[in-house]
């Protein structure tokens, strides 16, 4: 039996659940609470699972904006066996050229000659004007975008679980009262047998009752086929084979909501709405990311290089042998500062901006949209508490009457005041007295299961919730 009760501070409400049968739960006398299943979902659903490799790849990205600010720093050495003809005057860049630094002269020689060039070179932007420390902002906003992410699929699963989990205990404590349905029908069954070979009641109730034995039967079964589907969908999200059984030993749910620990409007932190703040922040970091990418650097390079040929450094025209040119002949070495800007950059900068400008609105969009939406679904939530309180008040009394009918129709039918039609009727009345109360006992624990959703007290509700 039901009980439900509201104490004076805050909301108390304490349900002793209509008795399981022992069949239901001698298949698992110790089951899992919802605790227990929502923290194997967290650590076993592969959509978790991927969202936690891509926090890791932000933070390992993290690291790699870091280490962008880090020097250039090339080693290379060549060798080469090619002609020497070159002419004075000046070049501009196009694409790919192969250099020939001396050996002018007034006819082409088509003799090769060989060569080696080895150099050390380094550069490093010394000055950019805010973008090492903008590129590692985004990258740390992107990282936390990521961790939000990831605690919003965290959230939704949880809620997720929790109303699989409401569900399958509605559809347990409503096989509990198809058993208790087919025991009463089985009882009256052989109260109609007895009558009938003691010649007080015709054959005809007996096969009636018979027919509302196989009824409820098929319900009974349909119930345990519906319950076997929750818990494949159950095993599917928490990894746990799919004969799993949920904690109804106690048979108790207690659920305490006080003003001090339950919040009436939808909370800032709530993982739902730090996700879409979150986004918006990664947004406003590539905004400054953007500008400082198209600023002037300065740039601090320098370098170290030997050269060898076999060309005479004397004499031009003086080819000597091929291994001549292998060694290293002379050396240098140059430094110096560079300062470097494409004007052009203004254009792409702006347009740039313009593009994650409407991200950002898109964003502003997104945030407002998800405040609304939990708005909404907290003001459902409280107008289903409150009418599933109300139903709650009023539930027992109509139980018990169901219960004093049936007992005395019963009476009555062995006494052969009554025919079967108004056992039957009574024993309906008590059926749907006792499913009634299960539907709203559900809609009690679901609701505030919603409740908390929107308030982001999701997790503070699954530990109230105790077996």
């Amino acid at each position: 039996m039901i009980c439900y009760c509201r104490k004076a501070v805050g909301i108390a409400v304490c349900i002793i659940m209509l008795a399981i049968p022992a069949a239901v739960c001698a298949q698992q006398p110790q089951g899992y609470t919802l605790g227990q299943l929502t923290d194997a979902a967290t650590h076993h659903l592969p959509a978790i699972l991927q969202k936690q490799a891509l926090v890791n790849g932000a933070r390992a990205n993290v690291t790699d904006a870091r280490h962008t600010a880090l020097p250039s720093l090339k080693i290379q050495d060549e060798v080469t066996m090619a002609t020497a003809n070159s002419a004075t005057g000046t070049y501009l860049p196009m694409g790919a050229m192969i250099s020939t630094s001396g050996a002018i002269r007034a006819d082409n020689i088509s003799q090769p000659a060989t060569g080696n060039i080895g150099m050390l070179y380094g550069e490093y932007e010394l000055i950019n004007f805010g973008l090492r420390k903008a590129r590692v902002t985004n990258a740390e906003v992107n990282e936390q975008l990521t961790e939000t992410d990831l605690s919003k699929d965290i959230y939704l699963l949880k809620l997720q679980v929790g109303k699989l989990y409401f569900t399958m205990l509605r559809n347990l404590y409503q096989l509990g009262v198809d058993e208790q349905n087919i025991n009463r029908y089985k009882a009256v069954y052989n109260v109609i047998q007895a009558i009938a070979k003691a010649g007080i009641r015709a054959g005809v109730d007996s096969s009636l009752a018979l027919a509302e034995l196989s009824r409820a039967q098929i319900s009974y079964d349909r119930k345990r086929g519906d319950i076997m589907q929750l818990q494949q969908q159950m095993a599917f999200l928490t990894g746990i084979p799919d004969s799993i059984r949920i904690d109804t030993s106690s048979k108790r749910y207690d659920v305490a909501l006080s003003p001090a620990a339950w919040s009436n409007t939808p909370d800032t932190q709530n993982p739902l709405v730090a996700y879409f703040r979150k986004q918006r922040e990664l947004y406003e970091a590539t905004n400054n990311l953007i500008k400082k990418s198209y600023l002037p650097k300065i740039l601090l390079a320098g370098g170290l290089w030997g050269r060898g040929s076999s060309i005479d450094y004397a004499n031009a025209d003086n080819y000597k042998s091929m291994g001549t040119g292998l060694g290293y002949q002379r050396f240098n070495y140059g430094v110096g500062l560079a300062f470097t800007y494409n004007i052009v950059d203004l254009v792409h900068r702006k347009d740039k901006l313009a593009v994650n400008n409407y991200n950002i609105q898109a964003s502003n969009y997104g945030l407002e949209q998800q405040k609304q939406a939990l708005n909404t679904a907290l003001h459902q939530a409280q107008t289903a508490i409150q009418t599933a309180e109300a139903n709650l008040q009023n539930l027992p009394v109509q139980l018990q009457a169901a219960t004093d009918a049936y007992e005395q129709k019963v009476a009555q039918y062995r006494a052969g005041i009554i025919n079967l039609v108004d056992l039957t009727n009574a024993s309906f009345v008590l059926y749907r007295a006792q499913t009634d109360y299960v539907e709203v006992l559900n809609d009690w624990l679901q609701a505030n299961l919603d409740k908390a959703a929107a308030t982001g007290n999701l997790d503070l509700f699954i530990q109230s919730i105790k077996n």
